[in-house]
Parts: C-alpha cells; structure tokens; sequence
C-alpha cells in the first residue's frame, strides 16, 4: 500500500488547486485546467502538476514546504487508484504515517499529501476527524470515477465550486473558474448585500453569480450521475452551561498551555524556515513565546507599524521582541501605502469589503517573502474562542441590563467598553440608551448580540442602487439565512457561546481568514498556520464553562492566565487592542490615488450599476470636508464598500487581466505518468 512513483517520475505538490468533472459524452479540458492553474500561480509558484482521466482532470500549483524534493503532486495510492491534490498542509503527519505504517501501509516520500492517499484508502470519510491541519484537498477515486473534495475544520484553506454547462468545477480562488468557457462574470447580488451587513458572505454564495464555497468542515462527493453528497463533517462543540467543564482553573489552564504548546510545535513542521508574526498583542506573544521553545535557532519576527500613531503598537512589539530574542523586521506603512495596495487587495481577496485592514498585511507579507521565508505563524482565532472583543462583553452588559432594563447604571457599564461616551455623560446617556438600549428585551433571539452590528453595518446600504439593493432581497434575508444555519442545540448554548459561534461563522470564517488571512498572505506566496485554530485548542475552548473566558468584563481570562508566565507582565496583562487601519486619509484628500475619483465619478458609478449616484457624490463629498474632524464608523466603513465593491467590478467584470495559462512540469493520464503532452493536438 505505498504512494507509486515510477523510475524518473517526480510528483507536484500545490498550494492551489482546481479541477472539473465533464458531462456526459465530453472530457476534461487540459487547456481550461492549465487556464485555472494560471490564475493560481501566486499561490504555488514551484511547480505544477497535471491530472486527466477521461471526464475528469484536476491540477494543481505547488508552493514547496514539506519535502521539496519527493513531496510533489498528483499522489496516488499504490494501486494508483485515489490520486490527490491539496492545498495547505496535515501537521500530525509523522504521527499518521507511523500509524498507516502499522496497518500495513508503506511510504515513497515524506511528503504530508502522501498522508491523505493512504488514510483515505484506510479509512474513507472518516479519516477526516484523524487530521489535524488547515487543508482543502482532491480526491479521486480512479476505479469508481468519484471526485471527493473535504476542507478543513474552519475554513482556513478556499474552496469554490461551480456547474458551469454542464460541468462541475472546483478551484481554491474563483478566478480560476471564471476561466470555463461557459463562466459568466456576473455580481452575485445576494453576496453584496451580506457583505454590507454581516461583513461576509455565506458560503452558499460568493460575489459571483453562480460560484459558492464548500463551507469549511465540510465534504462532498461527485460522480458520474452528478452530486452524491454534500456533508458537514465537524462544527465547534460549544455546550450547555451544564455541560462544561468543572476542574479548577489552574488544572485547566495548565491544561490549555500544553495544547498550545503541542498546536505550535506541530506547526513548525516544515523543510523551510519559519517565521511568526508579532503585533504586540497577547495571542501573537503568547505564539512566539512557544514557537521560541522549539526552535534552534534565532527566531524570526515579522510586524507593521503604522506612521499614524493611533495605530501603531511598536513599542509593545520591540519589548516583546526583546524579551525572546527575536530578530524583529517592520515594514512601516502609511495612507499612501494601503492606497497603493487595494486594487491588488480586492483582486486578491475576490470581493467587496469594509475595512483597510488587509492592505498592511499584503505588505506585511511581502515583507516576510524578502526574507526568504515561505511560512508564518500567526495568532488569529484566540479572540474567536476565548471572548477577546468587544462585541462578547458588550452582549454580556447588554443582557445583565436587559434584566433591569429601567436602571440608570448598567448601561453605563458600557462607557468601559468605548471610553468616548464619558466625555459627554448626559450626550453618552442619550445615546447609551438609544444605540445599545435597541432591541434590549429581546435576549431570545439567536442573534441577539450581534443584531447591533449587523443593524450598523446595513446602513451602508443606504448607498446601494436601490434596483440592486430589491433584486439582492429578493433572494433572501442575510439574516434570517444566517439562522438557518445554526446548529440544533444553538437555543440550549448560553449567551457568550452563542455569541461566539455567530462569530466564528460570520467574521473569523467570512473575513478575518479570508480577506486578512490567506489571500494576503498567498499574494506574496506564504503559508499562514494558526495555532489557536488546532481543532484541540478549539474544543478545549468550546467546552470551558463561559466565566472563564469572560470574567468580570476581563477578556480571554484562562487564556491570559495560561500563558502569563510566559510573557512581559505589560504585555500579558494588556487589554486587547483591535487590529485597525486608516481609511479616510488613504482615499480622500490631496495624497489620494487617481483610480478613486475615477470609479466614483458618476459616469462609472452609473456604467456599473452597483451605487446610488446621487449618495455616493454626497458621500465623498461630505468625507472631503470631513478630512481635519473626521468621519463616522459607518461612513468610513460606506467609502471602503464603495471602492473595494468598484473595484471588484473593474477588475472581474468591466476589464478582467486574464493571466497566462501554466505550464505543467508532468501529467498524469489515466494511472500512467506521461511526458507533457502538446496540447491541442
């Protein structure tokens, strides 16, 4: 049962990946699959590999990690009949292979891919809750003709999927499957209109018309009569307040710190060097603090400052960085650099989106790629699961107000959380009561700490072509089909487990892995790995009773005092800090980049259709005067939607850049590995 190599063949290895299942009577373009793979060059550029078999063919691009030399793809199995290709990597890979090797399992390469030929040969679908890794992966099944396509556990690594004529196509970015002769380039309206309240679209949907997302932690088969099924595999295990855990505090915080420990020793599994990122923050710290226990050498350390000092958090990365020995390198970045950066966001990201944010980490990331690394770890997902913004202790204050919603008290409670509203006690009190006092009474309802914002966010709808904006509603309500896809036992879950779940699924998933995590990081080719999101780390989380994550308004309590000792006492006891980036100053004003007054101007605003002409020129407008005092959170947050959404529009509907089809370094045809073919012939 070994991965088969014949005598001189070498195999490809990816991080982009793509495929199409023909119809009936046709087979599989290797034309419009090196097409695909072009439009995922930055996400691999050390190779590519070619797979066809009749009506089905898959390829992938290849960023070299784990085994440079033998890792390469398409893999198979001995008897060459599953063949893979992934995209992303399994850590607890040795511990499998010793495990298959047990089972009589025997293996040509160290190679992580080879991994996932052998456990699905073992154990089917079920080999999924053996990985633990950040993956979205192919899978053929040579004998039955069946496609089997699995992602991971939160969706770290993309997977879109079309039927496009007839055709079932699949690729890590969706501008891989506009490449299909019969794609049309469309907005999807829905997918606007979920971006400008939820912050992301749902995976049922994409920004366009025609594409969705095999949501993270599910699978799929594919055969010849179509779609067999289509699955969730895993779903965080949040739990009734009865149900959690009841050990004492230091026994589980003992108990976290050594999951960490094991998540980020795993993750440093690699043939290349590894970096971290460093913020300056509790969960970036606490990252580097282990990555500093099992590395060698001197560890590398990658942060951005901001020349605006309301974002920069530098002092706190340089004592950090002090306190490791980490060899730190910044990259500064200011207005005219997240200007200078958005379009190549936007293409990177394939969507609308509200916030600057991404633009500092494409940079960042470019950074890390001068260096010559090719792999970071990162600390997303601690806020996600152990209660580290805001939104969790405002719900909370909220729901303890809700209890007596006529006190004069309880809702001050809440200046702790936006330190402004103090400044004006009788103007704060207004708006305390106003703003937050909205909908108070109504703690059943499932997305009950979250409606503020999505009521916020919604105002940027405002700017929206109102023939869009009732052809978008008319397909659905973002909310209402954000409930439908809650689990079963969401009502049972209390108040902060439900918060968390609806963050998860709506702002870590949709954006925050997304928009600021993969495609800035695949832009400039480097690997993410985030070590709060091991699935151990998360079920831990999950089941923690909910005081100890939030704790008397204290933000990550067990968290923080898990990892305390490992830190600066100023960094450790620090309160959280939310990652932000300017946005007025990088669009308007004398500095700002000649493509926004270009996509706002009302000729191009009305040629594509997307905006109210008349409320957009009100916008900008308001937003130049507005430069010395100042715009609001959702004006600011309408400007980013407005140009990032003209953007999109420009550089995949009204003037798409196609890039040039790659060239496979091998392809497999059928079970036989076979010189490139010259195609077309």
């Amino acid at each position: 049962m070994s991965a088969s190599r014949a005598p001189g063949e070498t195999e490809f290895a990816m991080c982009g990946i793509a495929g199409t299942y023909a119809g009936a009577q046709r087979g599989a373009s290797p034309e419009t699959l090196l097409a695909m793979a072009g439009e995922l060059k930055h996400r691999g550029p050390d190779g590519v590999g070619l797979y066809l078999d009749g009506r089905f063919g898959m390829v992938n691009t290849r960023l070299s990690i784990i085994d440079l030399a033998g890792g390469d793809q398409p893999l198979s199995s001995e008897d060459r009949r599953f063949w893979v290709m992934q995209n992303g990597e399994i850590y607890n890979y040795p511990e499998l292979t010793k495990e298959l090797i047990a089972l009589g399992h025997r293996f040509a390469t160290r190679s992580d891919t080879e991994v996932l030929a052998h456990a699905f040969e073992q154990w089917g679908v079920d080999c999924l809750h053996k990985l633990n890794g950040e993956f979205a992966f192919a899978i053929w099944d040579y004998n039955r003709k069946e496609l089997f396509l699995a992602r991971d556990r939160f969706g770290i690594r993309p997977l879109f999927v079309a039927n496009f004529g007839g055709d079932f196509t699949f690729a890590s970015e969706a501008k891989a499957l506009l490449r299909h002769s019969a794609a049309t380039r469309q907005l999807e309206p829905l997918g606007l209109l979920e971006t400008f309240t939820l912050w992301s679209i749902q995976p049922d949907r994409s920004a366009f018309a025609g594409i969705y997302e095999l949501a993270g932690g599910h699978y799929l088969r594919y055969g010849q009569g179509g779609l067999i099924e289509q699955r969730r595999w895993w779903d965080i295990p949040f739990v009734p307040p009865e149900e959690a855990r009841t050990e004492r505090p230091e026994a589980l915080a003992e108990e976290l710190l050594s999951l960490l420990d094991d998540a980020t020793r795993i993750r440093l599994r690699a043939d290349v060097p590894v970096g971290v990122y460093l913020s300056g923050g509790l969960d970036s710290s606490a990252i580097a603090a282990l990555a500093r226990r099992h590395t060698r050498q001197v560890l590398r350390g990658f942060a951005i400052s901001f020349a605006d000092p309301r974002f920069d958090e530098s002092v706190h990365q340089d004592r950090m960085a002090m306190a490791l020995g980490v060899d730190l390198s910044r990259i500064i970045v200011d207005s005219a650099d997240i200007a200078e950066a958005f379009p190549r966001v936007i293409e990177l990201a394939e969507k609308p989106m509200l916030r600057t944010a991404p633009a500092p980490l494409l940079h960042l990331s470019g950074l890390a790629r001068r260096a010559n690394f090719k792999v970071v770890l990162t600390g997303e997902g601690a806020d996600e699961l152990f209660a580290g913004y805001n939104i969790f202790r405002e719900a909370m204050i909220r729901r303890f107000w809700a209890k007596q919603p006529g006190s004069r008290l309880r809702p001050l409670l809440l200046r702790r959380l936006y330190p402004y509203l103090a400044k004006d006690l009788n103007r704060g009190g207004a708006f305390l009561q106003a703003f937050f006092g909205a909908g108070l009474g109504n703690t059943g309802d499932p997305l009950y700490s979250h409606r503020i914002r999505f009521n916020n966010t919604a105002r940027c709808l405002r700017f929206v072509n109102p023939a869009l904006l009732a052809a978008a509603r008319a397909e659905g309500n973002p909310e209402e089909r954000l409930m439908a896809r809650l689990p079963a036992n969401f009502a049972d879950l209390g108040g902060l487990s439900q918060a968390q779940y609806l963050e998860i699924h709506t702002f870590l998933e949709g954006y925050l892995l997304h928009s600021q995590g993969d495609r800035m990081l695949m832009g400039n080719s480097i690997e993410g790995r985030f070590p709060f999101l091991d699935y151990r780390v998360a079920e831990f989380a999950a089941k923690l009773p909910e005081r100890l994550r939030l704790r008397d308004m204290q933000e990550k309590y067990l968290l923080r005092k898990a990892v305390t000792p490992l830190l600066p006492p100023e960094i450790a006891q620090r309160d959280k800090r939310p990652y932000r980036a300017p946005i007025l100053r990088a669009f308007v004003g004398p500095g700002a980049p000649a493509y926004v007054q270009e996509l706002t101007s009302p000729s191009r605003l009305d040629a594509a259709g997307l905006f109210s002409v008349p409320a957009v020129t009100q916008l900008m407008a308001k937003a130049e005067r507005s430069l010395e005092t100042g715009l609001s959170e959702t004006d600011e947050m309408a400007i980013v939607g407005v140009i990032s959404s003209m953007l999109w529009h420009e550089q995949f509907i009204a003037a798409p850049r196609l890039a040039a089809p790659a060239e496979p370094n091998r392809v497999v045809v059928g079970k036989n590995v076979r010189g490139v073919p010259v195609l077309g012939r």
